[in-house]
């Protein structure tokens, strides 16, 4: 926390002085999320300062990868997955947080074009030939089911703005966020248009002694683990049926 205030202090002085060179600056108080065995879900703190007042936008997504979405339906008494739509490229993270509502300050267009807003992200299928309503029901489970994950969230009015020119946001990461690299991205807008952006970099990765269990399960040598696993399991077993044999 020190950092950070000894951050905003710099940017109280510097800010005035530099208004027409640095209209937007800002910074997260830790760049590098570390994920361990207790790994619970942590909070990131955003900060920044303008050259004046403006509405701020901060946009956070993860590593992309194709994410699959199945619809169950029901043959006879039996529920099982009955169709099923790949989207390319969707990001496995996604947060909005703005200082106002959006659609107070930015048109739809703009929105659209910079994937602003959950409604806007850019998800393409994999199967151009099914038809839009379909796609759009796909697309609203999606979206779902990771909000419900807690992986996307649109928290309007989460910036707190301070004199005009200094700003704050909590980023919230929870226990299941993906690993990887993240692109934070922070707008400076301004009679409906964008005045000012920059992207700070963030990672999120394993380490100790679960990264390195995540990484031999995972890697060249995952049917190895899977060896283990199983004489692990068996051998696990023939020792509880042999001391309650005993007992």
């Amino acid at each position: 926390m020190m950092r950070v205030f000894l951050v905003l202090l710099v940017l109280i002085c510097a800010v005035p002085a530099k208004a027409q060179q640095v209209p937007l600056v800002a910074d997260l108080s830790n760049h590098l999320v570390a994920i361990t065995t207790g790994f619970s879900g942590t909070d990131v703190l955003l900060f920044g300062a303008t050259d004046g007042p403006g509405d701020i936008v901060v946009v956070v997504r993860g590593p992309a990868r194709d994410e699959v979405v199945r619809r169950k339906g029901r043959f006879g008494p039996i529920w099982a997955n009955s169709d099923s739509v790949t989207f390319r490229a969707a990001p496995t993270y996604y947060r909005v947080a703005s200082s106002r509502p959006l659609d107070e300050f930015a048109s739809e267009t703009l929105l659209a074009r910079q994937q602003i807003g959950l409604e806007n992200i850019r998800l393409l299928n994999s199967d151009e030939t099914l038809p839009a309503v379909e796609v759009t029901s796909f697309r609203q489970a999606l979206v779902r089911l990771k909000t419900d994950e807690s992986l996307y969230e649109q928290g309007l009015s989460d910036i707190t703005l301070m004199s005009n020119r200094l700003f704050r946001t909590a980023l919230h990461f929870p226990a299941n966020v993906p690993t990887g690299t993240y692109t934070v991205e922070v707008y400076l807008f301004r009679e409906g248009q964008i005045t000012a952006a920059e992207i700070v970099p963030l990672t999120i990765s394993k380490i100790g002694v679960g990264a390195d269990i995540y990484d031999f399960a995972h890697g060249p040598l995952a049917f190895l683990y899977g060896l283990l696993a199983v004489l692990l399991a068996g051998s696990a077993g023939w020792i509880a049926g042999a001391v309650f044999r005993r007992v």
